[in-house]
């Protein structure tokens, strides 16, 4: 890119914080806004995949994300009755491979100290849309700012800057969502271990180490419940009791570690979107993380996807000579790999998340024995590991 761009980043997430720290780090001029007043983490803990791992090596922030969080060799997930549904070791796609549970707030706080010019974000503003030319903001009380070279819309699932006729697709909010918070991890003894427990494909109860918080040298579980869209926005303390028998019923190791959830106030609400984009890019606006591809956590890609697009939005940038064919190239690096993880994640996550009980007994007898043949478990590995590029 000839001389440094002006550029405005809309939204302080996992998204806008790496895109700050690469566009930052190339010499361009930032602006940041973020419309929440105290800005900080939003949802669960999450799973760092081997993709997401290599961004933050770049960033510099490897060994720190390895200290705050925890190494996680394998996923398993069975049903009711015991039988293994997922059950897969990271070392059998490569050795040495792993994936990272870390909490919000360690991401948060680990990008947000990476970032020099930090005190300079704008919090308390809320960016409802972009001028037509997409040079200027407009916020919530009708100010301007801008002009910009490049606009980076990293405001989350739902994203006002999105709302371009010829740009969205598809954007449906799934009817499924989950109940989650934090649970001390002293006493459980499956460290390394991401545990998933289904009962049919209405309940899943997911426990993933995630490492340490900010404020406390202790280790950590995050806890997930799944429940329909309608019982997730209606939660209060009689569904906390219905909750709490589940678990004692469906899984009596995990139910001890709820035993200091007392208040449906402590367990936090998560709904999910669809979002397919015509084009990952409008005017000089590009559209990264859950603005350009939100979709169901199923597959745990969101926060590394989010990471790859920051780094191959800069890498574009710093490769081509205008905004506009850095954007191009953005869309056609970021293309394939999402269309696939989107697809991927809208096929599977009836059989794990849904009114279609029949699913079930497909996936609990299908899944496990797909997942020795050689093929199908490199494939599902792939998958797993966010590395999966292409469909053949």
């Amino acid at each position: 890119m000839r001389g440094h761009l002006r550029v405005a980043i809309v939204g302080y997430g996992v998204a806008g914080q790496a895109s700050c720290l690469f566009l930052g780090a190339a010499g361009h001029t930032l602006t940041v806004f973020e419309q929440a007043t105290d800005p900080g983490p939003v949802g669960a803990g999450f799973l760092l995949q081997p993709t997401g791992l290599a961004v933050l090596q770049r960033l510099g922030l490897h060994k720190q994300a390895l200290d705050t969080g925890q190494r996680i060799a394998q996923l398993y997930g069975c049903n009711v009755s015991g039988r293994a549904v997922m059950d897969m070791r990271y070392g059998d796609h490569a050795p040495g491979c792993f994936g990272l549970g870390m909490t919000r707030g360690g991401l948060f706080s680990m990008l947000h100290r990476a970032y020099a010019d930090r005190a300079a974000v704008h919090s308390g503003v809320r960016v409802e849309s972009a001028s037509s030319d997409g040079k200027y903001l407009i916020d919530s009380r009708g100010e301007r700012h801008g002009p910009f070279d490049l606009i980076v819309a990293a405001d989350g699932a739902h994203s006002k800057l999105r709302r371009q006729p010829e740009i969205l697709q598809r954007d449906v909010l799934y009817p499924w969502g989950a109940m989650w918070c934090l649970l001390p991890a002293t006493h459980w003894p499956h460290a390394s271990v991401l545990h998933q427990r289904y009962a049919g494909t209405r309940e899943m109860i997911g426990l993933l180490p995630v490492g340490r918080r900010d404020d406390t040298a202790d280790r950590w579980l995050t806890f997930y419940y799944s429940l329909s869209g309608e019982e997730v926005d209606a939660f209060d303390g009689d569904a906390l009791v219905r909750l709490r028998a589940r678990v004692a019923e469906l899984w009596p190791e995990a139910s001890a570690l709820l035993a200091t959830i007392q208040s449906p106030t402590q367990l936090h609400k998560a709904r999910y979107r669809d979002v397919v984009l015509r084009r990952a890019a409008w005017r000089s606006m590009a559209f990264v993380g859950d603005s350009a591809h939100a979709m169901s956590p199923q597959l745990g890609q969101g926060v590394n996807m989010a990471l790859l697009d920051a780094q191959a939005l800069a890498d574009a940038v710093a490769t081509h000579d205008d905004v506009d064919a850095a954007l191009a190239a953005y869309c056609r690096a970021r293309r394939a790999h999402v269309a696939i993880y989107q697809r991927l994640s809208r096929w599977l996550t009836p059989l794990f998340q849904s009114d279609r009980t029949a699913l079930a007994g497909v996936r609990d007898r299908t899944f496990g024995p797909l997942g020795r043949l050689p093929l199908a478990r490199g494939q599902m590995l792939r998958i797993l590991t966010g590395t999966k590029q292409t469909w053949w």
